[in-house]
């Protein structure tokens, strides 16, 4: 009699579901409080602990369904399928919030940087400070392939240590 194996893809994708919705409505929480222009420790580890937490959570369960067996390469498909589904639905509630709900996002974001830089480096004139708003514009598009990026090796690195903590091969005979 012949076992049937779990597919990475299933749990990649239910995972990557769950950590996308819950993503989005920590992003909501935020916006509600007035909140959404914090980018502090806080808030980048509470995001990535949601990441995390779902990758690990996808990962074990893929090996209670593989009957407690699990390779590092499963594993790894597992974390980076998790984390590439959560980015792109982040992606798109960013792109829906930022062009829609609150069109003028962006604008205040470049003026907290600006203001941050100005902080740190006051010697820095007015020109030289929209001249990099002006060049932070034109590569803002940059972001999104970057973000995506991120996960994915946050996903390959979470599901390479898991896979290690958790490896179990299947015995050859």
């Amino acid at each position: 009699m012949e076992e049937i194996q779990a597919k990475t893809g299933k749990f990649a994708l239910n995972h990557g579901l769950m950590v996308g919705v819950i993503g989005i409505a920590f992003g909501i929480m935020l916006y509600t409080m007035d909140m959404h222009y914090e980018r502090g420790i806080a808030v980048q580890g509470t995001q990535t602990l949601i990441l995390v937490a779902g990758i690990v959570l996808g990962i074990y369960q893929f090996r209670k369904a593989n009957s407690g067996f699990l390779t590092i390469s499963e594993a790894l498909k597992v974390g980076a399928g998790v984390a590439l589904i959560a980015a792109i639905m982040g992606l798109l509630y960013f792109y829906v919030f930022s062009n829609y709900v609150e069109p003028d996002f962006m604008d205040h974001m470049y003026e907290i940087g600006k203001q941050q830089a100005l902080d740190n480096n006051p010697k820095l004139t007015e020109e030289q400070l929209n001249q990099g708003i002006e060049m932070q514009k034109q590569f803002a598009w940059m972001t999104y392939p970057i973000i995506l990026i991120m996960n994915i090796i946050i996903g390959l690195v979470v599901g390479l240590v898991v896979g290690l903590i958790l490896r179990k091969e299947k015995p050859t005979y």
